[in-house]
């Protein structure tokens, strides 16, 4: 199992990355192991990227290029594990037909594909991520504990019963500000925050745990997408927060 970052959130506070050498020396100083994504303009690109995470002790998890075929051949290269889905379809039966397409095209590079749960699309509601598990039973789930919380559903549940098919896990935290907006306007309603700091009663290190004794070994990566100081103090707390936890 590594712990990494998805720096979604580095990105929007820095207004966007422009020494990624340095972004991963410092994770790396407050004890993380990488980070979710290489993003590549071209093979070289991805070639000497994954070349500097090496030199730098440093890993990630997938290839992300600049289109879906792109990054499922780059990720199968370089030998990791899963890509996400990539679908244009924005009704529930288009998208569960595409991401059945996607998922053979990845079965045939001996790459998984992972849905990433997420307030505001087709798949935020517990009821909505167990009807896509069911009509799409060859797509992994990348389970973002939060997005899932702030919807209203129970993550630990949703890892107990998803265990075999997580392929990547999100840990974050919800902070619930103004219950009285709906999941319509979910950015208004509330905002990421550090792990142990949300208010809607989301124990991070109980899902982990969930999953660890269900044999889950693969990555888990903090992200919180709204920082409101230097992303790095967020972070170290946040790892902070899984090192008493017991990870």
């Amino acid at each position: 199992m590594k712990f990494g970052v998805a720096d979604f959130g580095m990105n929007q506070w820095d207004g966007g990355c422009f020494d990624f050498e340095e972004r991963l020396r410092g994770l790396k100083e407050i004890g993380f192991e990488g980070v979710e994504r290489l993003e590549a303009l071209s093979p070289a690109d991805a070639i000497q990227k994954a070349a500097s995470f090496r030199r730098l002790g440093m890993d990630f998890a997938t290839c992300r290029g600049p289109n879906p075929q792109a990054s499922l051949r780059w990720t199968a290269a370089l030998g990791k594990k899963y890509v996400w889905t990539a679908m244009q379809g924005k009704d529930f039966d288009t998208f569960c037909r595409q991401v059945n397409g996607q998922a053979e095209a990845c079965a045939r590079w001996g790459v998984r594909l992972g849905l990433h749960n997420h307030m505001g699309t087709l798949v935020e509601t517990r009821e909505q991520l167990d009807e896509f598990m069911a009509r799409c039973p060859d797509c992994s789930l990348i389970l973002d504990t939060a997005h899932l919380a702030g919807a209203g559903g129970d993550p630990v549940a949703a890892a107990e019963r998803y265990a075999d098919r997580v392929v990547s896990l999100h840990l974050k935290d919800w902070l619930l500000t103004d219950a009285d907006v709906g999941l319509d306007r979910w950015t208004q309603r509330g905002r990421f925050c550090e792990l142990g700091a949300g208010n809607v009663g989301l124990d991070n290190v109980a899902v982990l745990r969930t999953l660890v004794d269900a044999g889950y070994d693969g990555w888990v990566l903090v992200e919180q997408d709204t920082h409101l100081q230097d992303p790095f103090e967020d972070l170290a707390a946040s790892r902070e927060y899984l090192r008493q936890g017991g990870f």
